[in-house]
């Protein structure tokens, strides 16, 4: 389904990539475990078309997305990648449900259709009740809850998560975890997960090591 091909990325004058080479098949979960500073967020953005690789190329389902001009490579982030990051990056005075709709909104989706699928990923996920709470009247977990369903709103192909679970405590990083398996079985999505958590790293089907800007 991806494959990337000798990325290399520098900042300045800081090689932080150093011609990555990578292979990820459809509905595979895949960790990406490594010490701070080894290139794993640099990685899963370049990944998630957030930010350009110096060199090399990515090919989506054949396709190069690093030949994707501006408009055509916003179109496909929104269309086929789903984004969970560490801080939940929710916009406070939207509510949950208006927090999960706004990406199929940004996609020109139908409204009615886009609120009905959002109340279904947010009544899946447990927040059925909690559709018209803004994010400082939910908890932590809530909240990342809320994140995983506007990533889902519209039904990525790929779902690209960094440190998930780095803020909730350990019972709402279990059930984020046991999610991502359950929408795995259910979809055929395919995860790639950046995560200090050797638990949720363990339970991937594949653990990757970074180590100075290449993977081992």
């Amino acid at each position: 389904m991806i494959e990337v091909k000798n990325i290399r990325k520098n900042f300045d004058d800081l090689e932080v990539l150093k011609g990555v080479n990578l292979m990820i098949q459809k509905g595979e979960i895949v960790s990406i475990v490594g010490a701070s500073g080894a290139g794993k967020t640099t990685l899963l953005q370049i990944l998630g078309t957030l930010d350009k690789a110096d060199s090399g190329d990515i090919l989506f389902e054949g396709t190069s997305i690093m030949k994707l001009r501006k408009k055509a490579l916003s179109e496909f982030r929104n269309d086929n990648i789903g984004f969970v990051f560490q801080f939940h990056h929710l916009l406070p005075e939207f509510t949950a449900l208006e927090n999960v709709v706004l990406p199929a909104l940004i996609g020109n989706k139908n409204k009615k259709e886009a609120e009905k699928r959002a109340k279904d990923l947010l009544g899946q996920l447990g927040l059925s009740e909690r559709l018209n709470h803004k994010p400082a009247q939910l908890s932590g977990g809530e909240q990342q809850r809320t994140s995983v369903a506007r990533a889902l709103i519209n039904n990525p192909k790929l779902i690209l998560a960094d440190e998930p679970s780095g803020n909730l405590d350990s019972e709402n990083a279990d059930e984020l975890h046991e999610l991502f398996f359950k929408l795995r079985e259910e979809t055929n999505q395919t995860f790639v997960i950046v995560t200090h958590n050797e638990d949720l790293a363990d339970m991937a089907d594949r653990k990757i090591l970074m180590k100075d800007g290449v993977t081992i």
